[in-house]
């Protein structure tokens, strides 16, 4: 896979975004949504996103299999806040379903941590992940820490209540 940091927004890569999106939801994957959506279910959160990387505030690493096709993504949030400028948020880290399970996750991880300490003056990255998918032992096998967790936060639907787990990787 090839990582591109900030590809250029086009109407195209829009709907790869939303496609990889809802396909992730719909395989089990924990990015927002309950399953049995479409691509057009994602669209206002993507929109908020793409917002955020037109504005500078949010930048796109774009995992691209061999065809040039959106493969993975993580999107980069800087806080804004001037008390938390050292530390970036690290959002909608998704992995395309069919290659799932053989190291593109963690090599999407490894790909982020080099964008971020190119970025100059982050110190950490932090994110957030859903409890009872196993997703903070994937994350801390990749160098991250669990140090918060908020019981029964996420309301994944049925009445199932998940916890929300707060992840930290100090870059240094």
């Amino acid at each position: 896979m090839r990582y591109v940091l900030d590809p250029e927004i086009t109407p195209a890569l829009r709907g790869e975004l939303a496609g990889l999106w809802a396909g992730v939801v719909n395989a089990g994957g924990a990015v927002g949504f309950p399953p049995g959506i479409g691509p057009a279910d994602v669209l206002p959160e993507l929109d908020r996103h793409l917002a955020g990387v037109a504005a500078g505030s949010t930048r796109l690493l774009l995992g691209v299999d061999e065809r040039g096709a959106a493969a993975a993504t993580a999107f980069i949030a800087h806080t804004g806040h001037p008390l938390m400028g050292h530390w970036v948020w690290l959002k909608t880290v998704m992995v395309r379903p069919d290659i799932q399970g053989g190291g593109a996750g963690r090599q999407l991880m490894g790909a982020v941590a080099e964008a971020v300490r190119g970025f100059g003056g982050i110190s950490a990255i932090r994110l957030t992940c859903r409890g009872g998918m196993g997703l903070e032992r994937f994350y801390a096998s990749c160098g991250y820490k669990e140090v918060g967790r908020v019981p029964d936060a996420i309301a994944v639907g049925g009445g199932e209540l998940r916890d929300d787990i707060t992840m930290w990787m100090p870059l240094t």
